[in-house]
């Protein structure tokens, strides 16, 4: 199901929305300045053609001396090289720079992306931030470039040629003028609804993102339940509905450009009627005339290009809105202010009255987890078992903080999770999901994942892989095409289930973590390669504390003691055979699990 981003909607002017792009575009804020300057002079020297060949036309070309026409010409030949040097120089000092921003904020992106806690990802679809990422990104990285310093400069050319026009008379100058208001008043209504129409559009354009995110993610669920043409359909109205936006934005567009050519037009036809008059009355000769519709010329194109330059800024405008909602999320699982120190950790792990709720959970609903007691020894492995929807997987994101309790306390080592560094926790603590997701890395990368401090191709690395991939029972690595090296693909979907289940363990194993924390990482592993599995791992937990989620038997056999989670709450704890003797419940959970393993097991006879 596509997750629509949540919009809020900017109460900030265009100029201050803009303006908060200035811890990026502070570091080249000299060459945007060159840039900048460099349009302006082209646009000065192109002014400067009109006054050169009004002096031309009343002197040489009235005097029919062609040695001063020549150099005339040759003069407004320089002047040209000189505008095409200017537009040269623009480009060199803001185009490069504008790459940078436009690295810098997919770094920064991406960071914030990594620091935003789990509940975040939960609200936002994946094809939302992409879209930030590469198409927003990449637009204000244009907008810069050009649309930022063309929108300035051809503004101030206008200004600059309004004044010039009054040089050769007042009323041809105040027809210019007065032809602008009816543009200005279209400008104001076209930026209100063509802002609109922007949001709207990248906000499906990122819908759009994340629902070919998912049809290609879920292709094989799509194609085993001949559901190709129901995500087609789905595809195809998103794709509509986006169409008929983008054809609403091209109307409204069109519609500032019929204001933006007629206009000028209509000002021109005004401007010969009064100059042909000016010049009957004696007002105005031949030469000043030729000029003040040369000047006219000139100013056409900064004229006619502000409806453009709006638009783009106004689609700059929305794309900065979008990139700055994610900065602007609150990171509420963060570093604390002072932090304690933990260099090494005996790996005692308690679960103090712990309570959770998720952030979409209605106010009448109870905690998920609802006063959660529970105390590992150092090295002990606890199994947690329980009913679906019980809680377990919840409680397992609890001690590396993907998410925080809504109330009580973690405490490793009798301290709050919450008082030490992510990177310390999350190095004492480590994971292995039910659903392993691997990266689109060789083997030997995804396995040392967590030993960052190791050089992948060290000694000390190589054992570290091996004893890991030995553990997980995961020699099938070496029958791949490139052995550890093969680039096993996104998310690894090339492998079988359980060689990815295998390869996570692998890699929580190779973490060599004081606290491992299992979601089930065997269920879709086979019988007799799950007790290999169990049988090496009865080694590794002998130093290591272990809180394992199980939903077979033979995983409740690897642990020292069980909890049972009822309803959010641990309601008995001891050894298996203790609560199979005085817990009702806890025999019901039991036998529930071994009826799941023997359809397991008769299905895998029948295949």
């Amino acid at each position: 199901m596509t997750t629509p981003a949540p919009s809020v909607k900017s109460s900030l002017s265009t100029t201050r929305a803009l303006l908060r792009l200035k811890p990026f575009v502070r570091p080249i804020f000299g060459r945007l300045i060159l840039g900048g300057l460099s349009a302006l002079g082209g646009a000065v020297i192109a002014l400067m053609i009109p006054i050169l060949l009004e002096s031309v036309i009343s002197g040489p070309v009235a005097d029919g001396d062609m040695v001063a026409i020549i150099w005339a010409s040759a003069a407004v030949l320089l002047l040209a090289l000189g505008e095409a040097l200017m537009v040269w120089l623009r480009r060199y000092f803001v185009l490069t720079p504008s790459m940078k921003v436009e690295y810098d904020m997919r770094m920064s992106f991406y960071s914030r992306l990594q620091q935003l806690p789990v509940s975040f990802h939960d609200r936002w679809g994946s094809g939302q931030l992409l879209s930030r990422m590469m198409q927003d990104i990449g637009l204000i990285r244009r907008w810069l470039a050009f649309g930022l310093i063309l929108l300035v400069v051809n503004m101030l050319t206008i200004a600059i040629g309004a004044v010039l026009l009054f040089r050769w008379h007042w009323l041809l100058g105040t027809i210019f003028l007065l032809s602008g208001i009816p543009l200005w008043i279209q400008g104001y209504l076209f930026e209100k609804k063509y802002g609109a129409l922007s949001r709207l559009s990248q906000d499906q354009a990122g819908d759009l993102a994340t629902q070919v995110e998912e049809s290609v993610h879920g292709i094989r669920v799509l194609k085993a339940f001949g559901r190709g043409k129901h995500a087609l359909h789905k595809f195809a109205s998103q794709a509509e509905s986006l169409r008929e936006t983008e054809i609403s934005k091209a109307k409204a567009d069109g519609a500032i450009w019929f204001w933006l050519v007629m206009i000028p037009n209509v000002a021109f036809g005004a401007s010969l009627l009064a100059g042909v008059w000016l010049t009957t009355q004696g007002a105005l000769d031949a030469a000043q005339l030729f000029a003040f519709f040369a000047m006219a010329a000139v100013l056409r194109w900064p004229i006619e290009s502000i409806g453009f330059l709006f638009s783009f800024m106004i689609d700059a405008r929305t794309a900065t809105d979008r990139v700055f909602e994610v900065f602007d999320e609150i990171n509420t699982i963060a570093d604390p202010q002072t932090p304690v120190e933990m260099p090494t950790s005996r790996g005692e792990l308690v679960f103090d009255n712990v309570h959770f709720r998720y952030q979409d959970a209605g106010s009448a609903e109870h905690d998920l987890l609802n006063g959660v007691d529970l105390a590992l020894k150092p090295g002990e492995t606890m199994a947690l078992v329980g009913l679906t929807g019980s809680g377990k997987t919840t409680l397992t994101t609890l001690p590396t903080r993907l998410y925080d309790v809504t109330a009580g306390r973690v405490l490793l080592d009798g301290v709050d999770v919450r008082d030490l560094r992510l990177k310390d926790l999350r190095r004492h603590i480590a994971m292995a999901f039910e659903d392993a997701t691997l990266f689109s890395a060789t083997v030997r990368e995804n396995v040392l994942l967590g030993r960052a401090e190791l050089d992948p191709h060290s000694p000390e690395a190589e054992r570290v892989m091996r004893e890991a991939l030995d553990i997980a029972q995961a020699a099938f690595v070496d029958d791949l095409p490139e052995g550890v090296e093969t680039v096993i693909g996104e998310e690894g979907m090339s492998l079988s289930g359980g060689q990815r289940q295998r390869l996570a363990l692998a890699r929580a194993v190779a973490a060599a973590p004081a606290v491992l924390v299992l979601d089930d990482p065997l269920s879709a592993l086979d019988v007799d390669t799950e007790a290999l599995v169990e049988a090496a791992l009865r080694e590794v937990l002998q130093t290591t504390t272990a809180l394992i989620i199980a939903h077979r038997p033979s995983t409740v056999a690897l642990a020292d003691r069980v909890a049972l989670l009822e309803a959010g709450r641990v309601t008995a704890v001891g050894k298996h055979s203790e609560l199979m003797a005085s817990s009702e419940h806890y025999r019901h959970v039991i036998s529930s699990l071994e009826d799941e393993q023997a359809r397991a097991r008769e299905t895998e006879v029948n295949l």
